[in-house]
């Protein structure tokens, strides 16, 4: 198994380049039919190819939408797949399908999104289908269908493959399938016992019962009524200063998960594990040094066991496929290169575990090390800035796996080292204090797992239009629903963990926008006479500097009062003046010109409680580079909140109240940084400007 899987990775490497270049074949003429004045419907019922899932569609009901204006990917099989399917079924015709199965059978083919395989080939859709279940797409080699000849051979849940993609129609794009794609009904860890190239996870994460807590999918609880998620409902229309939001609410909760699974090939390779005992010691390694006083706890099932604080810290309450972790949200990003400095800074998001007040971090860098892995310290190739290189766990991509790593509730990653909150014996570093000494940087936007899993975060990512005046295009002024492309989620008291707010405070996450001054182009709109307070990122033990990044100098901001654990920091923050205001004082590197001059202003700007935006990203008016700095713009600024002490064992909470006597000022609620004393009071090494 072990050298099957490494094997597997090399050829696949090994045959990148001659998959890529058969991307740009000439396509069977058969399959040319690229049409954009046409839409999805006309597409379909015009081929003869697609006449059985035609029929199957029409029955549904669907063809209708499908002829309107909108974006959705279809995935259409041809006859001879669907003929495929009814034989798999004992069935002769179309004609003898129920109702239930030409629903299950369309909604399972479309996203209402659209994506070609130039913006997305490898891990999981970031939008779930019509059936609500997720879709994988993945590449492999093509040896046989030509021999002598390697083409590149694209996947959807692994066994349906296109044979034709990427033919744009007026309101999307559609791709042609070989087979029908099956539906998904297991749960994660139904799916992870059916792999055995991970036994030895699996079966801790049956002994701990950590397997109990991945069996939750829908919260039954949860309703929203008419504010259901639509976008075509005025009433949510919300003002935000300079144009109106389109807002709606997840018509369905879920909760999802995340889990970073060590292969037991790689286990048995780097730690001499082959059974379950042995991973109980390696367990122990990890942990025992840094709780000495639960050592002696043997019951598998005690959150304070080694086993179980070794299998929990591997999974993420939240679902996220590999291109969603961090801001890179594909092979070739646009959002990476627009808003990041990549030479200077690897991008990274940190995210709570389901280990008790544990965190880990999740980077990507670019250069020669390019590829997303956990808990990594460094720049590209090279240390960082306090000359620190840790290099973390790869992780896989879908591509690289031998299966379909996605379920009904969440999703797998394969892992190519252990995960520690504890000491790691292979790295040698323990990870609390090697690499999460650092600053803490989280996009708003991730600090709920429902963020996440809604799609909120990330949602429809918009490059520029250049359409004057408003930042969306004229459209955004527009206070009619059905014209205004800003669709945003909202969510409802109750419906994101780690946020708790009144009736009176309205939240929505804005659409991830490269040319607007927000991190990462999220933002989250805090709204109205808002009370609202965020559960703060668990940090390890020691004193922590709490701050606040945001873009000021609009009217439409209000006044906010920070607390920490509920206790006032300073007086409250008048979002509305400009930072070159005197209330606030910004003057710019150029204004200030030698490096004395700007050491002395920081140090005087931070003593009055501010800091200048980081000089490691912004944003972007070309929609290729970036064009602004957050160091170099007025208004965005990092606020300083206060600071607090972790024992690494408590919870800690961040509250924000509107002093306003008004239902129309907002919040930008962008990113927060969470920095260890060791970086904002260390007298020897100043904290860096990115």
């Amino acid at each position: 198994m072990k050298t099957s899987h490494y094997l597997f990775a090399i050829v696949f490497s090994m045959l990148a380049v001659a998959q890529l270049t058969s991307c740009n074949d000439d396509p069977d003429t058969e399959f040319m039919y690229v049409m954009k004045s046409q839409y999805a419907s006309d597409y379909l019922k015009e081929s003869p190819r697609f006449s059985k899932f035609t029929q199957i569609v029409t029955r549904s009901k669907m063809m209708d939408l499908l002829g309107t204006y909108g974006s959705y990917t279809v995935f259409a099989p041809t006859d001879d797949a669907v003929d495929k399917f009814l034989q798999g079924r004992g069935l002769s015709s179309v004609d003898e399908l129920s109702q239930a199965d030409c629903d299950t059978i369309t909604f399972t083919h479309i996203i209402e999104h659209a994506y070609f395989t130039t913006d997305y080939n490898d891990g999981t859709y970031p939008v779930m289908n019509m059936l609500d279940r997720p879709l994988t797409i993945s590449c492999d080699s093509d040896t046989l269908s030509v021999p002598g000849e390697i083409h590149l051979a694209i996947y959807i849940n692994k066994q349906s493959r296109m044979i034709h993609e990427d033919d744009s129609v007026a309101n999307g794009v559609v791709h042609t399938m070989d087979q029908v794609i099956g539906t998904n009904n297991f749960m994660l860890t139904d799916i992870m016992k059916t792999d055995e190239s991970i036994k030895l996870f699996t079966n801790a994460l049956l002994l701990t019962h950590m397997s109990d807590s991945l069996t939750k999918y829908k919260d039954e609880n949860y309703s929203v009524g008419k504010d259901s998620i639509d976008w075509t409902n005025d009433r949510l229309i919300v003002h935000t200063g300079n144009e109106y939001d389109n807002v709606a609410y997840m018509e369905n909760r879920y909760f999802k998960f995340t889990a970073f699974v060590p292969l037991d090939a790689m286990l048995e390779e780097k730690y001499g594990v082959t059974d379950i005992n042995g991973l109980v010691q390696l367990a122990k390694e990890c942990y025992d040094p840094v709780y000495p006083e639960d050592a002696d706890i043997t019951d598998p099932t005690d959150r304070r066991n080694s086993l179980n604080r070794f299998v929990s810290y591997h999974l993420l309450p939240f679902q996220a496929s590999y291109y969603r972790l961090t801001a890179v949200d594909g092979p070739n990003s646009v959002l990476a290169s627009s808003l990041f400095y990549r030479k200077m800074w690897d991008i990274s998001c940190w995210y709570e575990t389901l280990m008790p007040h544990s965190i880990l971090k999740v980077s990507f860098p670019s250069g020669t090390e390019s590829g997303l892995y956990v808990n990594r310290r460094g720049i590209q190739s090279r240390a960082d800035q306090r000359n620190i290189k840790i290099r973390g766990s790869k992780v896989l991509t879908a591509s690289e796996s031998h299966m379909d790593q996605t379920s009904l509730n969440g999703v797998y990653h394969y892992i190519d080292d252990i995960l520690s909150y504890g000491y790691h014996p292979g790295l040698k570093v323990n990870t609390q204090y090697d690499v999460m000494n650092e600053r803490i940087r989280v996009d708003c936007a991730a600090l709920s797992p429902d963020f996440i899993t809604s799609g909120g975060r990330g949602h429809n990512t918009q490059v520029n239009t250049n359409i004057n005046p408003g930042l969306y295009g004229q459209q955004s002024f527009s206070t009619q629903a059905a014209t205004n492309p800003n669709t945003c989620l909202g969510y409802k008291a109750g419906s994101a963990a780690n946020f708790y707010f009144t009736d009176a405070t309205h939240i929505h996450i804005r659409p991830r926008y490269l040319p607007f001054a927000s991190y990462e182009g999220d933002e989250v709109t805090v709204k109205g006479r808002y009370d609202l307070t965020v559960k703060l990122p668990p940090v390890p033990e020691g004193d922590w500097e709490v701050r606040f990044f945001t873009c000021v100098g609009l009217p439409s901001r209000g006044i906010v009062q920070f607390y920490i654990d509920n206790v006032p920091q300073g007086i409250p923050f008048d979002m509305r003046p400009s930072g070159r205001s005197a209330h606030i004082g910004y003057k710019s590197d150029e204004e200030l010109g030698d490096a004395l001059a700007i050491t002395s202003f920081d140090k005087q700007f931070r003593y009055r409680g501010w800091m200048k935006g980081p000089s490691s990203s912004g944003f972007s008016t070309n929609n290729t580079s970036i064009t602004q700095v957050f160091r170099q713009y007025p208004e965005n600024l990092r606020k300083i909140i206060g600071v607090f002490h972790s024992d690494g064992k408590t919870d800690h909470y961040l509250r924000m109240q509107q002093k306003m006597e008004s239902e129309n000022n907002e919040c930008s609620f962008d990113m927060i940084e969470i920095v260890p004393s060791n970086v904002y009071n260390n007298p020897d090494v100043l904290e860096d400007k990115l």
